[in-house]
């Protein structure tokens, strides 16, 4: 049970990652017209998208902070899980 814990944590740990390449990478013009950000943005969109437009103050949208923290705070809670099963 463990080892299965920690395998959904790495993953989930991978995909941390890939939503903070994908909105770094939303910064900047060029790369987003590449297919690696397209890629990215495949994989990153389904999570990001549910926060999408619940905190925006004039043009400047902080959706993604609230996903982060709240992914954040699942994969904290996730690896005091496993700590404790160990």
């Amino acid at each position: 049970m463990v080892l299965l814990l920690t395998i959904i944590h790495w993953i989930l740990e991978i995909y941390y990652w890939i939503l903070i390449i994908y909105v770094l990478g939303s910064w900047f013009p060029e790369f987003r017209k590449s297919k690696v950000y397209y890629t990215i943005h495949k994989i990153a969109n389904p999570y990001m998208r549910i926060f999408r437009g619940l905190l925006v103050f004039g043009q400047m949208d902080f959706t993604p902070i609230l996903g982060f923290m709240l992914y954040t705070l699942g994969l904290n809670y996730l690896g005091q899980m496993i700590a404790t099963l160990s």
